[in-house]
């Protein structure tokens, strides 16, 4: 075997090494990106947004509202 032979063959070999690795890390950021929509639509489907949260909030607020002004008139009814 002659010199650019042998270099041919060790160039190849790194070469195909490195492809090898590469698409190995490629696969992995594959899967995790794959993982990670995953994690994105868990989250949407179990947590609720600002706007819902000050919403149900105001609601419950309203209804304590509601509440203390019925007790308010209870109270004014039998102190009369």
């Amino acid at each position: 075997m002659n010199a650019e032979m042998l270099w041919s063959l060790g160039l190849s070999a790194v070469l195909g090494l490195v492809s090898w690795i590469l698409k190995g890390h490629s696969d992995e950021v594959h899967r995790l990106q794959v993982l990670l929509n995953r994690t994105r639509e868990e989250v949407a489907k179990e947590y609720v947004t600002k706007v819902e949260v000050h919403g149900d909030f105001n609601r419950v607020i309203a209804r304590i509202d509601n509440l203390d002004a019925k007790i308010d008139r209870i109270l004014q009814g039998m102190s009369k």
